[in-house]
């Protein structure tokens, strides 16, 4: 039965279980033989809840009641901390953009501790933007409002998208002011300060491990494998069964298994996460650290959203298959000192590699609204549809969308160009630019398409309720989320509000909130916060 926030009891199991930095004091340092460091949030000066998810509140079984009291925004804000709550930042490595970077941990992120949920098990609290910890390096350990706003949004977006995700319980304002300089062009200003609350079964990554195996401590590796699947894999475990090699690839095998899921999912709505760094890849298979990401707008497979990654590409959206692959690699290699036979990792590697294909497949004719994918036909199907959606500026979310209006009964004979593509022209961003090629290429694809349906015994109706499921009406695009950022920014937080409850639906026909399905406006091609972004928050 849901309770009142305040009187919540948190566990830390992860405390409990793991060494802890031994200096208590809050300055930048290497940290080592240790898993996490104590670290009290800073104070804000004037928490304020701005926003709620009521629906993870209910999940972690938190009534709403004192939503608007000062107390609940203090303790959301790491002003007050609750019985059993002790605060701590993680400390892992990684690697940044293919480059092993060393030490990073949580620069500005402070878990607050476990909290035994209804029905969802243990739930981890941490606050993003309360402030330094041991691991900020040259940094505040805050965050501004615009970075979290589209983080709180991102995170629950995704949830409801049904792809697996941290989530967000709450965004506060902390009454503060920080400086940033979003460009990195030497024009830092000052911007409201603020707290996302996080929400997790596990906040570990891939560079957890990497760090102590970097430095030779198998010791602390072995702790933190065990811990994890002690905690966050406890079903590989039998009563009273110790951890074994067998028990660590199992473990390392389903790492693999969610991992190429998550890609599975991203690749099916479009999303683009920007910083696939092994340190921002959940060990739980979760999607985690929301900076410059995005949802494809026109068709590219080599758009990144991050400004970062603009010259090299490394994180596009077509990448992201491969750049998680060799992220579990570089996860085999850190945790190989515990298993005698290295050769078994391998082994689960290739399987990922095919499995990844496979499931990337079946979810390109799941989008297509295709009974089954038949290797023979519908691969070229398939590749011959990627080429054309390259060849004019066509909006991704919207063509899938759209294309389960195309019928089975078309009579391919006596169609015309300009009828066949009709169900899908809104897609186009430039429909009257769209040259002869372009249409008759299009305009094949769909008689090929509408010929492959009709293999298919399903009717039109039952075809496009599936296809429907899986392809979005609504996504949280960049220039949505930059509009509401705007508003924001000027104390109206009413877009946030709304473009939250869109979001909570966005496989469903909202006929009273079109406008958010709609094609990004020429005038956001290349606003700031529209389309890229950098990774400054």
């Amino acid at each position: 039965m849901p309770v009142s926030f305040s009187k919540l009891n948190f566990d830390c199991r992860y405390v409990k279980a793991l060494p802890a930095d031994d200096e208590r004091e809050n300055y930048p340092r290497q940290v080592y033989h240790s898993a996490y460091s104590y670290v009290v949030p800073k104070k804000s000066s004037k928490p304020n809840l701005i926003i709620l998810s009521n629906d993870c509140a209910t999940q972690l079984g938190i009534t709403n009641t004192n939503a608007d009291s000062t107390e609940f925004a203090n303790t959301l804000c790491g002003n007050t901390l609750l019985s059993g709550m002790k605060p701590y930042a993680m400390c892992y490595g990684g690697h940044q953009f293919g480059y092993w970077a060393g030490q990073l941990g949580d620069g500005r992120a402070i878990n607050l501790g476990e909290l035994k949920t209804p029905d969802n098990g243990y739930k981890t609290l941490q606050l993003k933007g309360a402030g330094p910890t041991p691991y900020s390096r040259s940094a505040d350990g805050f965050a501004v409002l615009r970075s979290s706003i589209r983080e709180f949004l991102c995170s629950e977006a995704m949830f409801y998208l049904g792809i697996p995700t941290t989530r967000a319980l709450s965004l506060c304002l902390t009454g503060d002011l920080v400086l940033r300089d979003m460009f990195y062009d030497g024009h830092a200003r000052h911007e409201f300060g603020a707290v996302v609350c996080r929400i997790s079964s596990s906040f570990t990554r891939f560079g957890t491990f990497q760090l102590p195996a970097s430095r030779g401590d198998v010791e602390l590796l072995k702790s933190l494998v065990d811990t994890c699947i002690t905690l966050d894999f406890s079903h590989l475990l039998n009563d009273k069964q110790e951890i074994n090699e067998a028990i660590y690839l199992s473990w390392f095998s389903e790492v693999c298994d969610r991992t190429c899921e998550l890609m599975v999912h991203w690749m099916r709505v479009g999303f683009v996460h920007g910083v696939m760094n092994t340190d921002n890849m959940s060990i739980i298979g979760e999607t985690i650290d929301f900076g410059p990401y995005g949802w494809l707008e026109g068709y590219d497979p080599l758009w990144t959203p991050n400004t970062t990654d603009a010259s090299h590409h490394r994180y596009c959206f077509g990448r992201q298959p491969t750049i998680a692959l060799w992220n579990l690699n570089r996860l085999a290699q850190a945790v190989s000192p515990l298993v005698c036979d290295i050769s078994q990792f391998k082994e689960y590697l290739k399987i990922s590699v095919r499995h990844l294909e496979v499931q990337i497949q079946k979810m390109q004719a799941n989008k297509l609204g295709l009974e089954a994918y038949i290797p023979k036909t519908d691969q070229l199907l398939l590749d011959q549809l990627l080429e054309v959606l390259q060849m004019h500026e066509i909006d991704f979310t919207i063509f899938y969308r759209n294309l389960s209006r195309v019928c089975k009964d078309t009579n391919l004979e006596k169609s015309t160009e300009d009828a066949l593509i009709r169900p899908i022209l809104d897609a186009y961003y430039l429909p009257k630019q769209l040259s002869k090629e372009a249409k008759s290429s299009m305009a094949q694809w769909l008689r090929n398409y509408i010929t492959r349906l009709n293999k298919d015994i399903g009717s039109d109706s039952d075809r496009s309720k599936k296809m429907n499921r899986v392809n979005p009406k609504y996504i949280l695009r960049n220039y949505l989320a930059q509009l509401a950022i705007g508003k924001a920014e000027k104390e109206d937080f009413s877009d946030v509000n709304e473009l939250f409850e869109v979001m909570k639906h966005p496989y469903d026909e909202q006929s009273d909130k079109e406008t958010y399905a709609k094609k990004r406006p020429e005038w956001a091609r290349s606003k700031a916060g529209c389309s890229m972004l950098s990774c400054s928050s």
